[in-house]
């Protein structure tokens, strides 16, 4: 293990998140000040401390694959810690296990909150908290490959460990080149949000809020009781279109960029995206319409809802907990869906279910033909055995961690509803769940050691579970 490479892009990282809280100090002394000595403190303390560790010496620049895991996984844990403190110094969140569970849940972009009352917060927090968002939804370390030159040699396996889905495909020759290609679609597409929302009445604080939490897939807002507080067609259905947008793999704006239309209308797992928000979306407007009485209430708010869960976003046009089963029911499935891969949202993907479907396919196809050689084929490519493999075990894995994460946060003596809608939030990146962590809920009543939990799991899924599972083996950390 390299620990001189590993520790000196960790202190780069802190020197990027130092820069990167700038904004929220801004915002607070142009507020009231009332926390911006925390931010003062949090930024003297990272800059510090990533100055000194990014002048640590190396003798060899190359990353492998084992230096990517732990550098992408450690990263994610520091930075939150580091971020964590605005919230710890200004008393906002004076335990520290609820400062990191809300770090931890705006930069894997959960949406998940210990806090009963947003509408108090200073306005340097509320930024803060939402900024966290947006920069976890591409990846901080996705973006700091766009803008840091210190990151070179052996930089595509860190994109590897961090970007989502079973495969990452490069959009351009050189890692650097991708980076920057996705991070001006990621930009492109929150500068036209903020404007549209804006149009629809909101000031430039609320709409960048509000954009911050969707396009990143997070759904941190500035009201108790989120989008809905609006009271705004306009501005649920363009929050709702945008969170269906961000559920999109970013790489095929580029391939529109280059007009390719081609690609873009052959890709398996945008037609099965949108299938399943379509589908989704006319099964629970019809279910619902007895409670709004109008058709375009009702498929208004479910589609709302349906682009918000299956993006892992998190926001909320009604309290969708007083729905029917039946709708209910759906939306916790969606939780387990997600979005694209190579998108800001969480859970296990799109392309991960459909490439599942195509395996069990194939598995039924070979008892009626024993000797027939069936293949896997995603998009006109023959699917290597490794991915089909890695795929089924990642499932697997997934529905462990969701299942043991169900057992612990019983222990807590709640329902099993909430306790199962917390694990799938948690490891989904979704955010609010059902009944006392529905919508319009937190979770701050939760024990200490079950935020600390939840928080591990968030990680998990935003590190898509192999990345963190690898640190626990003995052999990670031998010799070669």
């Amino acid at each position: 293990m390299n620990y001189g490479i590993v520790a000196k892009i960790i202190g780069n990282l802190l020197l990027f998140e130092a820069v990167a809280l700038l904004p929220s100090i801004g915002i607070s002394i142009y507020d009231d000040g009332y926390d911006s000595v925390a931010f003062f403190e949090t930024i003297f303390l990272t800059f510090t401390i990533g100055y000194f560790m990014s002048k640590i010496p190396i003798q060899k620049r190359k990353v492998r694959i084992k230096e990517a895991i732990t550098i992408v996984t450690l990263g994610w844990i520091v930075v939150s810690v580091f971020g964590a403190l605005p919230f710890y110094f200004s008393g906002v969140l004076p335990n520290f296990a609820d400062a990191f569970f809300e770090t931890v849940s705006g930069l894997t972009t959960t949406g998940s909150t210990v806090i009963n009352d947003v509408e108090i917060l200073p306005m340097g927090i509320l930024f803060w908290r939402s900024f966290l968002h947006w920069l976890g939804g591409m990846g901080i370390l996705v973006l700091a490959l766009a803008i840091m030159p210190t990151i070179g040699v052996g930089a595509h396996q860190i994109f590897k460990a961090e970007t989502t889905g079973p495969i990452s495909d490069k959009v351009a020759p050189k890692l650097k080149d991708t980076a920057k290609i996705l991070y001006i679609a990621y930009l492109g597409i929150t500068v036209l949000q903020t404007a549209l929302l804006m149009f629809g009445g909101m000031d430039l604080f609320q709409a960048l809020i509000h954009t911050f939490g969707t396009v990143g897939t997070g759904g941190f807002s500035t009201k108790n009781t989120s989008v809905g507080a609006f009271h705004s067609s306009y501005i649920t259905l363009v929050i709702g279109i945008f969170m269906m947008l961000s559920g999109i793999n970013f790489s095929l704006y580029y391939e529109l960029y280059k007009k390719r239309f081609r690609h873009i209308l052959q890709n398996i797992e945008l037609r099965a995206y949108l299938s399943i928000i379509l589908v989704s979306t006319i099964l629970i407007a019809i279910n619902i319409y007895s409670l709004y009485g109008s058709v375009f209430e009702s498929f208004k708010h479910a589609f709302f809802q349906v682009s918000s869960i299956i993006t892992t976003t998190g926001y909320s046009s009604v309290n969708y907990d007083l729905w029917p089963s039946f709708s209910k029911a759906i939306l916790f499935f969606l939780m387990f869906v997600g979005g694209s891969a190579g998108s800001t949202g969480g859970a296990i993907k799109v392309i991960r279910i459909v490439i599942l479907f195509m395996f069990v396919r194939r598995e039924i196809k070979k008892l009626l033909h024993p000797r027939a050689l069936i293949p896997i084929q995603l998009n006109q490519k023959m699917l290597s055995g490794d991915v089909v493999a890695g795929v089924t075990g990642f499932f697997f894995l997934y529905m462990l961690l969701f299942a043991a994460g169900t057992i612990l946060l019983s222990l807590e003596g709640i329902d099993f509803s909430t306790a199962a809608s917390a694990s799938a939030s948690s490891i989904g990146n979704v955010g609010p769940g059902f009944e006392l962590v529905g919508p319009y809920k937190t979770y701050s009543f939760f024990s200490a050691p079950s935020k600390y939990l939840m928080s591990l799991l968030m990680l998990f899924g935003r590190l898509e579970l192999f990345t963190i599972f690898i640190l626990f083996t003995p052999s990670h950390w031998t010799k070669d």
